[in-house]
């Protein structure tokens, strides 16, 4: 009804003025919102203005629909799936925003609409429509809230609207049989798989009531500066890359993504007591009720690659690199399954060693024949050397992969600071700097630091991981003595195993044996 004309309705000059302005709000808006995805998905600025015009255009539509709404219900015929549709639509561009700026406070924005949509039940009556697409459109609408309230730790409230999309998909593959049937089910498999695997520790306190634990930076849990420590660098960008085989993901979120991007974001202010307690779902705010938007910064900007290819992995780590102010750093941080080297000829480090792999085999390519395995190396496999020209700027590089050593002789040839954190494997021979003490300024990076040191010490006390190839590694080596293997760092460990009873899996200290 959006594209038709007002003609054959009964309709007086000052109604037929208010249905045709919606319809051009409404159209106009659609246009926009479908021009999102042809945008660049780097970059800072090019994309800022198309997305504030599309902003301006759904926030008159959505006032204008509540301004008047009864002239719109009796002469227009606006149902209430419709009105609905304009706030998911809503709802998807803040969330989009929150991904292109990393400010959290438009999640919040995002979670209003959604929650909104369900409170006030606009989809409801779309299984009597009669239409499968609006059937599609609801459970879309699930899908993506169910997102938005993970990445907010709204966890009571993300397992009833797993329950609800359950029936929903039941309804609507029981009325139409479609061919996306089996599409929806493996959805929903990973969504309850997803959720399974994120709260497989239950932390509870003194009274049993369950504790949600967000991996968020607060004023609570920043790790303290010492007063008159120089800050040398802050994080602005951020690439968090996920291609692991079978692990648990939900759209294109693997875990170890979701659990990042929260590591490295601050909690909302207005959002901290609810942090602990789950106390959702919240009372919904009045869309656009806070007017303009802030162009302040709180967090370092991210993006998020799961399975990307060499090529675009390359594009948007020039971006990255090209948008790096003066005293910014990098963090480049990878779950990928390992690519092996060259195991004949290992001179090169840049190249021998092999890498990680980006983005695995697709369906429909043919493999790899034994012949032409021998003469190239891995297409999508990010080696060493392929992140050399990038260390031109402060970088910070994370690889989690069963082949993270390739990563560990990673050489500094411009004099840039340079911290390279491996996931266990082998530790680095290597021994440099005071290249940590430049990143030590930055909240986000100190805290990733000591969650490192955290690690490490917990894991070489323990008593079933024995043997270097069971530790994680960093480079340029964290110095043993003042850190590594501080006496008083071992000892809050062990106390911390004592409050949780599992004192008797880990050693004494006097009798480990690093080097077995």
């Amino acid at each position: 009804m959006a594209t038709e004309t007002v003609e054959g309705l009964n309709l007086d000059e000052n109604e037929k003025k208010i249905v045709n302005e919606f319809c051009h709000h409404l159209e106009k808006s659609k246009q926009l919102f479908n021009g999102l995805r042809d945008l660049p998905q780097y970059g800072h600025k090019q994309w800022q203005s198309y997305f504030g015009r599309t902003f301006d255009v759904y926030t008159k539509l959505w006032k204008f629909q509540q301004q008047h709404r009864a002239i719109l219900d009796a002469k227009y015929g606006l149902k209430r799936w419709q009105i609905g549709e304009i706030a998911s639509k809503i709802g998807q561009l803040y969330y989009h925003y929150y991904l292109r700026t990393s400010e959290t406070n438009y999640l919040n924005e995002s979670f209003s609409f959604y929650s909104a949509i369900r409170m006030r039940a606009y989809y409801s009556k779309a299984s009597k429509e009669e239409r499968p697409d609006l059937m599609v459109k609801k459970l879309r609408y699930y899908a993506r809230f169910i997102v938005v309230c993970l990445l907010l730790k709204k966890m009571k409230l993300v397992r009833d609207l797993v329950r609800e999309l359950a029936k929903q998909i039941d309804d609507y593959t029981g009325t139409y049989e479609p061919e996306d049937q089996m599409e929806w089910n493996l959805v929903l498999g990973e969504i309850k798989a997803f959720i399974e695997a994120d709260g497989i520790i239950n932390v509870v306190d003194v009274d049993s009531s369950s504790i949600v634990l967000s991996h968020r930076l607060t004023p609570l849990n920043t790790p303290p500066l010492e007063k008159g420590t120089p800050v040398y660098l802050t994080l602005q960008e951020v690439l968090i890359v996920g291609n692991c085989h079978e692990q648990v993901k939900f759209s294109e979120l693997t875990l170890d993504m979701f659990r990042m991007l929260q590591s490295l974001e601050r909690e909302p202010q207005d959002d901290l007591s609810n942090q602990i307690y789950d106390t959702s779902p919240a009372p919904g705010r009045t869309p656009f009720e806070n007017g303009e938007r802030s162009n302040k910064r709180d967090n370092p900007h991210k993006y998020l690659l799961y399975k990307p290819t060499y090529g675009q992995l390359n594009t948007f780590l020039a971006s990255a690199f090209k948008e790096l102010p003066p005293n910014g750093a990098m963090v480049l941080y990878i779950s990928a399954d390992g690519c092996l080297g060259n195991q004949k000829h290992t001179d090169d480090a840049a190249y021998d060693l092999g890498g990680v792999i980006t983005n695995s085999r697709r369906e429909g390519e043919e493999p790899t024949k034994a012949k032409k395995a021998e003469m190239y190396k891995e297409m999508h496999c990010l080696h060493p050397g392929d992140l050399y020209p990038y260390t031109r700027k402060p970088l910070f590089l994370i690889i989690d992969s069963s082949n993270s050593s390739a990563f560990q002789n990673f050489p500094n040839v411009f004099g840039q600071p340079l911290v390279c954190l491996l996931s266990p494997e082998q530790v680095p021979v290597t021994m440099q700097d005071h290249a940590y003490v430049q990143f030590l300024g930055d909240d986000f990076l100190r805290l990733l630091l000591l969650r490192f040191v955290f690690c490490y010490i917990v894991l070489i006390l323990h008593r079933g991981f024995k043997g270097p190839s069971y530790y994680p590694a960093s480079h340029p080596a964290l110095p043993t003595d003042e850190i590594l293997e501080h006496p008083a760092l071992y000892k809050i460990v062990l106390d911390l195993a004592t409050t949780l009873e599992v004192r008797g899996l880990f050693a004494e200290p006097g009798e480990l044996d690093i080097s077995a």
